[in-house]
């Protein structure tokens, strides 16, 4: 987002590593201490180069040092940046003591009526606003953790110590999406084994290796390698490849239910080893009452929508 000044918004991650970097010179030991793989503080590096427009970090097989610029910048972004961690911080500890001022969360597709039953609910004991935003197919953890928003209704698993679960929607039974004139749309059902025949498509963002691979596995159960060509950022961008090619997808059942497209047919898919599951998260250092309170809604109206199914 830009500015009147034409100024990019604050890559403050990008800084955060460069910084740490600074004080490490070493590209394994800054990945340990941001909790980052180093290929990721890598890409936040070359990134903030590219932003920049010159080499900040002067990298051998033997060591890593500061290039004369990247050395000028660290002394004079380290204190602003050390301001703004402290602005945030004490933002957050007033958040903490009386609560959100606003609810801003995300959504990786579509909110079911028990979420949105639950945000009504959520509104009756805490009248303020609710901000929701759709977030990147691929990228289910980066508002989250950056503080784009407050909570987001993401694809499991999460394995980082820095998100907290709060909530675990029922697991769901997986349909792979074919076009409509698709062999496979025929089909009352699907063995897993099957998927290997066709190109199925993934989400294009920052999730780490684990979450990618639960949502497309990589192999059947046998082994047999599947192929995945193409990624996209939204289930809709997904579904009209599907509509228009030989690409397939795999969804969830609410999801299959809750759409309708002529063009686009979905097969239930046996033997997978996981299934599809979704779960409120927020942030473990930013953990408030309301945020629990949305859990135990969510846990109530889904154990009602249970009940009536």
């Amino acid at each position: 987002m830009e500015g009147d000044d034409g100024m990019e918004q604050l890559p403050a991650r990008e800084i955060e590593c460069l910084l740490v970097l600074a004080e490490e010179l070493h590209f394994g030991r800054t990945a340990r201490r941001l909790g980052y793989s180093q290929s990721r503080v890598s890409q936040l590096i070359a990134a903030l180069e590219r932003r920049i427009g010159t080499e900040l970090v002067e990298r051998t097989s033997r060591r890593v040092e500061l290039s004369r610029f990247g050395a000028e910048f660290v002394s004079e972004v380290g204190p602003a940046y050390a301001q703004l961690v402290g602005v945030v911080g004490q933002a957050r500890d007033r958040a903490k003591r009386g609560g959100l001022p606003e609810l801003r969360i995300g959504f990786q597709g579509s909110a079911y009526e028990e979420v949105t039953e639950a945000l009504r609910r959520f509104r009756v004991r805490y009248p303020i606003s609710v901000v929701v935003q759709e977030i990147p197919l691929g990228s289910p953890f980066s508002a989250v953790l950056d503080g784009a928003v407050d909570c987001a209704v993401a694809l499991l698993p999460v394995q980082d110590e820095r998100l907290t679960v709060g909530f675990r929607f029922p697991p769901q039974d997986q349909y792979l999406a074919v076009g409509a004139t698709h062999p496979y749309a025929r089909r009352e059902f699907l063995d897993v084994e099957e998927l290997a025949a066709v190109d199925l498509i993934s989400s294009a963002g920052d999730a780490p290796g684990y979450w990618t691979e639960a949502q497309v596995p990589p192999t059947t159960p046998s082994g047999t390698e599947l192929r995945s060509t193409t990624s996209v950022s939204t289930l809709q961008e997904g579904l009209t490849l599907v509509a228009g090619s030989e690409h397939a997808m795999l969804l969830c059942r609410p999801f299959v239910e809750r759409s309708s497209r002529r063009d686009v047919r979905c097969v239930p898919v046996t033997g997978l080893s996981g299934t599809s599951q979704l779960g409120l998260i927020w942030r473990t250092d930013r953990t408030t009452v309301q945020l629990q309170y949305l859990a135990r809604l969510l846990a109530e109206e889904s154990a009602r929508a249970a009940s009536t199914a």
